[in-house]
């Protein structure tokens, strides 16, 4: 296991390249400051702040995108409680879980459980039930998150008067459907829906997956 002072990078971290795309990005981005447990994340993760995945873990208590729609865990925040290290405890196995949405969905790093493309980004989708490989390891997905291609992805998945309803959310959330997307009864502008915490709905879905 590596100490500490060996994930730190001091010459090239890649906070400054996430908070550089944060700038420019075409959707909002908020980056939330980093907790006093960041040393503990990064070195339950083992990967140095010269990765972007290092540098969220260090450098960030999260990434807010879009109003919250999407949510990229970091070091946790009081707006985003659940850090990097914590959440993946006992959730998650041969993947890293790293972001969620607000309709319930979740983004892992593959480390071998999801197939074999080691290192790519795959999504647990609402409407499907199942794991979809995007085809993009961690870097690729954050600079795509950043841009027109996650209202691209979302198509489907919004309803009218969404930005309402994100917004008095907490990050910790994510909405329940009923009928569930992936029936035939099923749809995002018909089907109840309600919010309910973020760990209960990946238990649920673990479960019944």
């Amino acid at each position: 296991m590596r100490a500490l002072a060996e994930l730190l990078e001091r010459d090239e971290p890649a906070l400054s390249l996430i908070q550089a795309w944060a700038q420019d990005a075409s959707i909002p981005v908020e980056c939330l400051p980093p907790s006093a447990q960041r040393d503990s994340v990064l070195l339950a993760l083992q990967v140095t702040t010269r990765s972007p995945l290092g540098a969220m873990a260090h450098g960030t208590g999260g990434i807010l995108i879009d109003g919250g729609w999407l949510r990229m865990l970091g070091s946790g925040h009081p707006r985003l409680t659940r850090d990097l290290a914590a959440w993946n405890r006992a959730r998650s196995s041969g993947f890293l879980l790293i972001a969620d949405d607000v309709v319930g969905g979740f983004f892992a790093i593959n480390g071998g459980a999801l197939g074999e493309d080691l290192g790519a980004v795959h999504y647990l989708a609402p409407d499907t039930w199942a794991w979809e490989s995007l085809e993009m390891g961690h870097t690729a997905f954050v600079q795509w998150a950043f841009t027109g291609g996650l209202r691209d992805f979302y198509r489907d998945l919004r309803w009218e008067g969404w930005e309402a309803e994100v917004a008095g959310m907490g990050n910790d959330a994510c909405m329940s459907f009923y009928p569930f997307l992936f029936t035939e009864q099923g749809s995002i502008h018909s089907s109840a829906r309600k919010p309910v915490p973020a760990a209960e709905h990946y238990a649920f879905m673990s479960k019944s997956g």
